[in-house]
């Protein structure tokens, strides 16, 4: 149904898996399609409650798929305007994850090359394996950053170093990618999976209604003003206290039964 990927949900926690081992999941226009129809398709599912993104056979993304993009040209997609509308389509899928109105996680292992890091930062928190390598590739081809990096990749590490890494093209590992703020935990390989599935479940416990307006507000926070904030906390506090999920944990806590829900995670 999905060609270049695998989905499953349990208990609320939903996992978009690339697979596409043989080329280390690389994007081709398959699975570009087919990731774009499904993130638009679980915006519409309320069971869902987290998303997580990884990647199958020991990487998570090495980017575009080379092959591809070059045999594109058969296709017109090698004009200006060919390649213009391949990431206008791109930007499509972009803008539906990074305004996903529920938590989404990237695991990473293995490489996230050029987009494959540009998809890896759209998600709300970023997991490491200590094997990931990271690397903002796009210099190397004298292309310029996609997959919506020109917006992620300063509001994550400042406009300086941003311009760093889309200069020097260079690779970088798991513990830089944390010390730099793209990264939230690293671990070992192994623990991955499983750390990323407890914080998921963690977090379809807490209120979908809070997750999503504080999602919202903070995803606009660094383009707006100091009223319009305090205009988003006064209207998002109103709807997240008339939710049934304020009563019950407010009951919850008369009754001191501690929250629904419980951070640190722990396995």
């Amino acid at each position: 149904m999905y060609e270049g990927l695998l989905y499953e949900i349990e208990d609320g926690v939903g996992t978009i898996t690339l697979n596409r081992p043989e080329s280390k999941n690389a994007i081709d226009i398959a699975m570009r399609t087919s990731l774009r129809k499904l993130v638009h398709e679980l915006r519409h599912d309320r069971d869902l409650k987290v998303l997580i993104l990884t990647g199958a056979g020991g990487n998570f993304c090495s980017g575009g798929d080379l092959k591809a993009l070059r045999s594109s040209a058969a296709d017109g997609e090698a004009t200006a305007q060919g390649r213009r509308q391949r990431l206008v389509d791109l930007h499509d899928l972009v803008s539906a994850l990074l305004d996903f109105d529920r938590p989404v996680i990237s695991a990473v292992q293995g490489v996230a090359y050029g987009a494959g890091l540009g998809l890896a930062l759209t998600g709300d928190l970023v997991l490491a394996a200590d094997d990931a390598r990271f690397c903002m590739a796009f210099g190397r081809l004298g292309a310029v950053a996609d997959f919506g990096t020109f917006y992620t990749l300063p509001r994550l590490v400042g406009v300086q170093r941003a311009k760093e890494l889309l200069f020097s093209a260079r690779e970088f590992g798991a513990t830089e990618a944390r010390e730099l703020g793209l990264v939230l935990e690293t671990m070992p390989a192994e623990d991955l999976p499983e750390r990323a599935r407890a914080i998921a479940r963690c977090l379809a416990q807490a209120s979908p209604v809070a997750l999503s307006i504080t999602k919202r507000a903070l995803n606009v926070s660094l383009r707006s003003d100091l009223q319009t904030m305090l205009m988003l906390e006064s209207d998002g506090q109103g709807v997240a206290m008339s939710a049934n999920f304020h009563a019950m944990a407010l009951q919850r806590f008369f009754d001191k039964k501690g929250p629904p829900f419980q951070w640190p995670v722990r396995q």
